[in-house]
């Protein structure tokens, strides 16, 4: 008896106590909101009240505050993961619970939801010991969850081999300036220190203390939107973003796989009008942290989209405006145009904060490399025609182009934040999209370079229809699917299409039209333009493209670009060898080409295109010009942006050619390549076969004749390059075993041909002597690098989704 007394007792003073936990924290700092939270300073813990159980809210992680290196890809406002949560009780804890989205059951039947829920795995990201209880309110410890390093900024720098890093609990602490309460989300920051031991020259390059990292990580709890949005049907040819999921509710005979457009909520005013005012519309914010004339150039590109809108029956729904100085550009009422700061150029992206449930887009975050325009000025000024000759104050007539690219660059990144994917279709259809990626439209005079065209002003043909596929609403007596269906119909009877990120990439993609970076209807006149105008620009070029006392070690980074200004538009040309024309289509469609092969004759003619970039004429430095770049001026050491060398501190012409001609041969002798030429040759004898490919690339670069011995030797390094490829395509594992051997066939010729001309030069007794080694231990070979072809792209190319 005594002993169920003791008991009992104890258990009244436990309850007691635990009752009493908030009431003896001293000076607690009280936030009222979606979630009511305390702040204890004297302890640096933070307290949630939770009275939500069992009620789904969104969660989403983020950095505040970033690392400064793209190539660690870790920036100041980039979005992390966003998830679907719910606090669950059991026991005396607290369960942060991720129900899985993946897959679902979208039916009133509790037991067949129940069933899918138990059949996949659910997760829970943290428990939490229960400190206090209130009725139906639960006081937790927040802080240990706030000091978890969820953004995996640890795992992100193992994976780069930047070096092995954990959180350094005595260095870190909650960060409460931006902490704060809202009635529909509430915002948490914690400053992270990471401990370790830095393995990669990145950290070491941005970090004040490579051994100690500090970031603010940033959390938000948001209130989920409510039933009022209606998820729009995604469809391939509209060039959106999807939210996909598996419904295993769906009946039989219907697809169990979901897709919905992710979109804003935008709805009218006025349903019935033709043109109305939004409900609310969709605002932007530009960081004020941006300079002018960045400023002016950004909210004026970002502005374009109005038109859009307007075009689907939206009255002023779309504005952008400064966020105000005491507004957090994390905070997920706001849609954010951010400008960053890394260390060295990169690219920008556009993220979303979207409901898992149903793509519907809850903020926008633009992240915008702020060293972006200094690119896009170099490329102008390497291009102008002795810019600096009469003053170095003439600088406008290169941030004008610049400037243009910028706001062309916020469009396209916005873009991204309102649900649209890239359209790489859209450059050769008179720049009828923003999401493409525009390489300057520049002319040759025949004198100099025409500027006035750079860049398109002004959202484009697609973007309007993407937006009204997206965004607009039925008229009366229209079926959603009718309306949906027409505006694809009507798009395509104006000869607008859309194809994207796989089908334009220069290794592998395989659209005949689809690039990026490129220019015109056609690619191949394109490219031969091109280095028309190239060609024009560099005997123009001079020590007047850079200003009064600046070392000619910067005259040489100039030139950098404007040598390897044709490298896009090769890319472009490249694509139609082995191209296909084809198109996104649907059953029922009546205006798609579903696929069909690029003919011979443009085959060929891309072909011819593609190896002048492969001849000394157009990849041998005019010697005049070598003369004005001596080695590298004392604190001006090379960069990743600037001409790599074989010579020591020499400049390394030789090695130029090598890196330009390294890459067309990377694209042009791609296995995939390759390997459809080998099919297209099957089904029609008519088309160009991969044989006929090697053997035209043989003639046109070994057989070539050059001018003077420098051209010759400049020849000789394009001539290995063609033999390292040729090699690379034999063994290479993706190639199927006919080109192969078609490639094994063409260096046996290569061989043979060698050998008849009897009395050999040291160059091609070498080439004879490469080939038999290989033939005799192919499995040994490995590709021998060519000298690093710089950083250039114009936004910045990058393999991984869509940022």
């Amino acid at each position: 008896m005594k002993r169920h007394l003791f008991l009992i007792v104890g258990l009244l003073i436990a309850t007691t106590t635990f009752a009493q936990f908030l009431e003896k924290k001293e000076d607690l700092k009280t936030q009222d909101g979606f979630f009511k939270f305390h702040y204890n300073e004297a302890e640096d813990e933070l307290y949630l009240e939770v009275n939500k159980l069992d009620e789904e809210f969104l969660f989403v992680h983020s950095l505040r505050t970033g690392l400064g290196s793209n190539d660690i890809g870790l920036d100041r406002g980039q979005l992390g993961g966003t998830a679907v949560v719910k606090f669950q009780k059991a026991g005396n804890k607290l369960l942060l619970m991720q129900p899985n989205l993946n897959y679902r059951a979208n039916t009133d039947n509790v037991l067949e939801r129940r069933s899918i829920e138990e059949a996949f795995a659910r997760s829970v990201l943290f428990g939490f010991e229960i400190k206090e209880t209130k009725g139906d309110t639960y006081v937790i410890d927040l802080t240990p969850f706030l000091m978890e390093d969820t953004h995996g900024v640890a795992s992100r720098l193992k994976r780069g081999k930047e070096g092995t890093y954990k959180v350094d609990k005595t260095r870190s602490a909650l960060y409460m300036e931006r902490t704060k309460s809202f009635p529909k989300n509430t915002e948490f920051e914690a400053m992270l220190t990471f401990k370790g031991e830095a393995t990669g020259r990145n950290i070491r390059s941005v970090a004040p203390d490579s051994g100690a990292l500090t970031v603010i990580q940033h959390y938000s709890f948001v209130e989920l939107p409510d039933d009022g949005y209606t998820p729009r049907p995604f469809d391939p040819r509209a060039g959106n973003i999807s939210t996909t999921y598996l419904d295993y509710a769906t009946p039989v005979q219907e697809p169990i796989v979901k897709r919905f457009a992710n979109r804003h909520r935008l709805e009218k005013k006025n349903p019935n009008a033709t043109m109305s005012e939004a409900v609310e519309p969709i605002v932007y914010y530009l960081d004020p942290g941006t300079p002018e004339p960045v400023r002016s150039a950004l909210l004026e590109g970002a502005s374009w989209w109005n038109e859009a809108y307007e075009a689907a029956g939206f009255k002023n729904a779309f504005q952008v405006k400064m966020l105000p100085d005491d507004a957090d550009p994390m905070d997920v009422r706001y849609n954010v145009i951010q400008w960053v700061h890394r260390s060295t150029r990169g690219w920008s992206y556009g993220a979303s904060v979207t409901d898992p449930r149903t793509g519907e887009i809850i903020k926008g975050h633009v992240s915008l490399g702020s060293l972006r325009i200094r690119q896009d000025f170099l490329i102008a000024q390497a291009l102008m025609n002795q810019p600096y000759k009469d003053s170095d104050d003439n600088y406008e007539p290169m941030l004008e182009m610049a400037l243009a690219r910028i706001r062309q660059l916020s469009a396209h990144e916005v873009g991204h934040t309102i649900g649209f994917a890239h359209n790489f279709a859209a450059s050769p259809n008179g720049r009828a999209s923003v999401m493409d990626y525009p390489h300057p439209t520049l002319t040759w005079t025949g004198k100099e370079v025409d500027f006035s065209n750079a860049y398109a002003v002004g959202i484009g043909d697609w973007d309007k229809v993407t937006v009204k596929y997206s965004y607009g609403i039925p008229p009366a007596g229209v079926s959603e699917q009718e309306y949906l269906n027409n505006v694809i119909e009507d798009a395509e009877q104006k000869g607008l299409h859309y194809i994207t990120d796989s089908d334009a990439r220069p290794q592998g993609g395989a659209h005949y039209k689809a690039h990026l970076w490129d220019n015109g209807s056609n690619a191949v006149s394109e490219l031969n333009a091109l280095l028309k105008l190239r060609k024009g620009a560099i005997e123009n070029f001079s020590i007047d493209n850079i200003k009064t006392g600046e070392p000619l070690s910067v005259l040489e980074d100039v030139f950098v670009p404007l040598y390897f200004y044709h490298r896009y538009q090769t890319e472009a040309a490249v694509k139609s060898i082995g191209g296909l024309d084809y198109n996104y289509a649907v059953k029922g469609d009546k205006n798609l080409n579903v696929v069909s092969i690029l003919n011979s004759k443009e085959q060929n003619a891309a072909l011819t295109a593609v190896l002048k970039t492969l001849q000394a004429d157009h990849l041998a430095i005019p010697q005049d010009k070598l003369e004005l770049f001596p080695p590298r001026a004392h604190g001006y050491g090379r960069t990743r942006e600037s001409f790599k060398s074989n010579n020591g501190v020499g400049f390394d012409a030789l090695g130029a050619a090598a890196t330009a001609s390294d890459m067309t041969l990377g694209l042009l002798l791609h296995p995939e390549r390759a390997n459809r030429l080998v099919q297209q040759k099957a089904m029609n004898q008519k088309n160009l076969g991969l044989p006929e490919m090697l053997s035209t690339l043989a003639r046109e670069t070994l057989n070539y004749q050059t001018n003077s011995a420098y051209e010759a030797e400049v020849q000789r390094t394009i001539n290995y390059n063609v033999l390292k490829h040729l090699m690379n395509l034999t063994v290479h594992k993706d190639a199927i075993p006919q080109s192969k051997a078609f490639a094994k066939a063409q260096l046996q010729t290569i061989h043979d041909n060698l050998k008849k001309l009897g009395s050999l030069d040291a160059n091609s007794a070498y080439m004879m002597s490469e080939i038999e080694t290989f033939f005799k231990e192919p499995e040994k070979f490995k590709v021998i690098p060519s000298p690093k072809i710089p950083d250039g792209s114009p936004i910045g190319c990058f393999e991984e989704p869509i940022h």
